[in-house]
């Protein structure tokens, strides 16, 4: 009869669906998952070799001798070298201005510069001093990126060389203190920083006789860097040489050579920049 053939038919598949269906199963093996990605995993290498002992002591020779918060600065400021020589030929231009008229000609002008740069728009010795030498400030902002611990002890080791030979003394302007082994060189007064010049083929070896070992570091005019510079990190600056940490607004300033695009500092009381052009809304003083 057709109709019993027909579910004959029917159940037989059926059977034999249940019967193949293991076997198939057993036999299907998922393809492999694809390997990682390494196109974000992978990090690009620091540029360049590493510097020697001796190479980062002469790098930041003509800087060791500064108080410690203008120091923190000037690290920090050196890991944005392109901004530099604009920088600086604005704190030239400007150099006229003091105190809270600075803080506010550097609002009103909505200048671009990261935070860092900004702090030494105070100090147009410090900025025209790293704007001569690109090749030096470059070369200073890559080992603060690369080798801070190296860089810092490349300090103390100066500094150390410099009290032992008697040149570094605590002053009128700064004290100078050994904590914990490490030497800081202090303000007496926060607010007012005095820029150190001398002379590192001096300082930092034996005085030969007779040289006049008080005249060899010199201080400039007192540059006032108040509560009104605060947004640009000048609230307690400085640094814990033990960890080797840079502190800027109480807080250590992490950025390395892999986070340099996207790391952003946690100021206290950050610099909020308008969007918009930069403008010059003051007389301009050029040199």
């Amino acid at each position: 009869m057709p109709g019993v053939r027909y579910v004959s038919l029917w159940v037989a598949l059926q059977m034999g669906i249940m019967f193949l269906a293991p076997v198939v199963l057993a036999q299907y093996v998922p393809p492999p998952p694809p390997p990682p990605s390494t196109e974000q995993t992978t990090l690009p290498p620091p540029p360049g070799p590493l510097l020697t002992e001796p190479e980062l002591e002469h790098l930041v020779s003509r800087i060791a001798l500064y108080p410690d918060p203008l120091l923190a600065h000037v690290l920090t400021a050196s890991s944005y070298w392109d901004e530099i020589p604009e920088a600086a030929q604005w704190a030239n231009e400007h150099s006229y201005l003091r105190g809270s008229a600075l803080a506010d000609a550097i609002r009103a002008d909505n200048l671009p510069w990261d935070p860092s740069v900004l702090a030494l728009l105070p100090f147009p010795s410090v900025l025209n001093m790293m704007a001569q030498d690109m090749a030096w400030t470059e070369r200073l902002g890559k080992a603060v990126l690369n080798q801070r611990a190296d860089l810092m002890d490349a300090v103390q080791r100066l500094r150390q060389r410099a009290y032992d030979y008697g040149y570094l003394r605590p002053s009128p302007y700064d004290a100078v203190v050994n904590s914990a082994g490490y030497i800081e060189i202090l303000p007496i007064n926060p607010e007012y920083i005095y820029v150190p010049t001398y002379d590192p083929a001096i300082v930092f070896g034996p005085p030969p006789p007779g040289f006049a070992i008080s005249a060899a570091i010199r201080f400039g005019p007192a540059v006032i860097v108040g509560a009104a510079f605060a947004p640009w990190g000048w609230i307690s600056p400085g640094f814990v040489w033990g960890t080797h940490a840079i502190i800027i607004d109480r807080s250590p300033w992490n950025r390395v050579w892999f986070n340099r695009g996207f790391y952003v500092h946690p100021y206290i009381h950050p610099w909020i920049r308008h969007a918009g052009p930069r403008i010059e809304v003051h007389h301009l003083h050029r040199r």
